[in-house]
């Protein structure tokens, strides 16, 4: 990080935003790139006219939005390293936003269809894109012997799978920060189904049926079935408005899917 003059102290409350800002600033125009160690606390609390307490918090801050790796001691792995997993630090975010109800329960599911839409696209339009961890899962919930809640949260790692296999971070790490939501909300919608036996042989029918889709290179049907897919669950289980959300033309709730 380029050395700027000593600032005046700037106040406690904001302060470490300010060293937020410097690196943001650093990272945008190439001064810090993956792989680069941030200087030292002392020399940052210096540079930037705040205190070392209040570096400490913006470093906390960024290990967490996972954009730098922390370490003891001295050596090639210690100090502030800037990284480049930002996936790590969205799903933290996300995971945490919906645990707090920050996200209103039908902008979550209005959100999942739009990125399940574009996962089966992309994953049935490029050749090169696998769905064998996603068939790895959903060998696993053809057990006939899972109870309600295992299968569910199968479920929730098979549409976490896909979005993986579309080879696109962002979309992957949406997914994975709403995977607690989404296993959350349809562990609740399961007791609202009746005949629960029946409805998890026509879950699995209808994932099978998205694989087949999307294996088959056929991302109209594809996009069809995802979307009828998760519409119908919270359609059947009562949860959402957003159940009546079609953003898939001609698409249309077919019974009770998760």
């Amino acid at each position: 990080m380029a050395g700027t003059p000593t600032s005046p102290a700037i106040a406690p409350a904001r302060a470490w935003r300010v060293v937020l800002e410097r690196i943001e600033t650093d990272l945008l125009d190439g001064t810090l790139r993956p792989g680069d160690r941030l200087a030292p606390e002392r020399e940052l609390a210096a540079t930037l006219g705040v205190g070392r307490s209040s570096v400490r918090e913006a470093l906390r801050v960024l290990e967490v939005m996972g954009l730098i790796r922390t370490g003891t001691g001295s050596g090639p792995t210690s100090g502030a390293i800037i990284i480049a997993t930002p996936e790590g630090g969205m799903s933290a975010l996300l995971r945490l936003q919906v645990a707090a109800q920050g996200f209103p329960f039908d902008d979550v599911v209005a959100t999942r269809l739009v990125l399940e839409s574009a996962v089966v696209d992309a994953v049935a339009t490029d050749p090169a894109l696998s769905t064998a961890r996603a068939r790895d899962v959903l060998d696993a919930m053809d057990a006939v012997d899972l109870t309600a809640p295992e299968f569910l949260a199968l479920d929730a790692q098979l549409h976490l799978a896909l979005a993986e296999a579309s080879g696109n971070v962002v979309i992957a790490a949406m997914m994975a920060g709403l995977r607690t939501a989404i296993e959350s909300y349809v562990q609740a919608g399961a007791a609202g189904i009746a005949q629960w036996d029946a409805a998890a042989d026509r879950l699995r029918r209808e994932h099978h049926a998205i694989l087949d889709a999307v294996d088959a290179g056929d991302a109209v049907r594809a996009r069809t079935l995802v979307h009828d897919h998760i519409v119908g669950y919270y359609a059947s289980a009562g949860l959402a408005r957003a159940a009546a959300t079609d953003p898939v033309p001609g698409s249309a709730a077919t019974g009770p899917t998760s």
